[in-house]
């Protein structure tokens, strides 16, 4: 049987570390504040929100909650994030995905603050994440992947990994993390011919897809490290991977579950970007 590796512990870890220095900003009277921006009431995103809640109180991170009616607009968006920026008292945004169809997602991002911008939305953040410089925030999801696979001690440097999905959110930048930390990566997506041989080569494979159950005991051999992003709904609202998680297991050396792995790190990530806002911005 495969070490599970759990999420749990890791975000722990990082919030001890994160209490420290919260206490020093409170002690120079600044109480780190997120502002969560929701746009109608998308199942997914009010699941986000309430553990972004819990996680806020646990620490003492002050939320300020800015919802809007399901039927806003990209302007009426734009115009709440335009006043997030502006507004001192605020040092990170986090805009609530998905947005209802009639946003234009790229026109509502660019009202946003880079500074404010700790869940890495906006393109400064992108930039950051692909040339290594600049205001902004790496996205949360690939950063908490990093986290996942330092703490668990599963090395990047000269390992082969293999990212099977390619969205600025998850696939892209976290390519270009992990080959800053020289691994050799190879992206999958739709259109990527022999993708389950590709993926036995690997050392470590990384899955963000929107495919439930997508990697199956031919993408996997002896010895690998699977981390599974996908959290896909079924049906009845049940969440699932990518990976058919008890057909592999006992296949490959690690793998993440889901829930339970990556996911329950990301929003001690995002926490991690408000504190690192409140200390630039103080």
């Amino acid at each position: 049987m495969s070490r599970i590796l759990y999420g749990a512990p890791v975000a722990e870890k990082l919030r001890g570390e994160l209490r420290g220095r919260i206490a020093v900003l409170k002690e120079r009277g600044i109480t780190p504040t997120l502002a969560l921006v929701r746009v109608g009431e998308d199942p997914g995103s009010l699941s986000y929100e309430r553990s972004t809640l819990r996680v806020c109180e646990k620490l003492g991170i002050a939320v300020r909650q800015e919802l809007l009616p399901a039927e806003s607009g990209t302007e009426k968006l734009a115009e709440t994030l335009r006043a997030v920026s502006a507004d001192p008292a605020v040092h990170g945004c986090l805009p609530l995905r998905p947005l209802p169809p009639q946003i234009d997602e790229a026109r509502a991002w660019a009202a946003l603050s880079p500074e404010k911008d700790v869940d890495g939305v906006t393109d400064a953040s992108l930039r950051l994440a692909f040339v290594g410089r600049g205001p902004g925030f790496c996205p949360c999801t690939p950063e908490a992947v990093l986290d996942l696979l330092r703490f668990y001690d599963c090395p990047l440097d000269g390992a082969k990994v293999c990212i099977l999905g390619r969205s600025l959110v998850v696939g892209r930048p976290l390519a270009l993390l992990m080959t800053v930390r020289n691994a050799t990566v190879v992206v999958c997506h739709t259109h990527t011919p022999a993708e389950a041989e590709i993926c036995r080569r690997a050392d470590i494979v990384v899955a963000a897809t929107r495919k439930i159950g997508l990697i199956t005991p031919d993408y996997v051999r002896e010895g690998q490290v699977v981390i599974d992003v996908g959290t896909v709904p079924d049906a009845d609202g049940k969440l699932h991977g990518n990976a058919a998680f008890e057909e592999i297991s006992p296949i490959v050396r690690a793998i993440s579950p889901v829930p339970g792995g990556v996911g329950a790190i990301t929003t001690t990530v995002l926490m991690r970007h408000v504190v690192e806002a409140a200390e630039k911005l103080s």
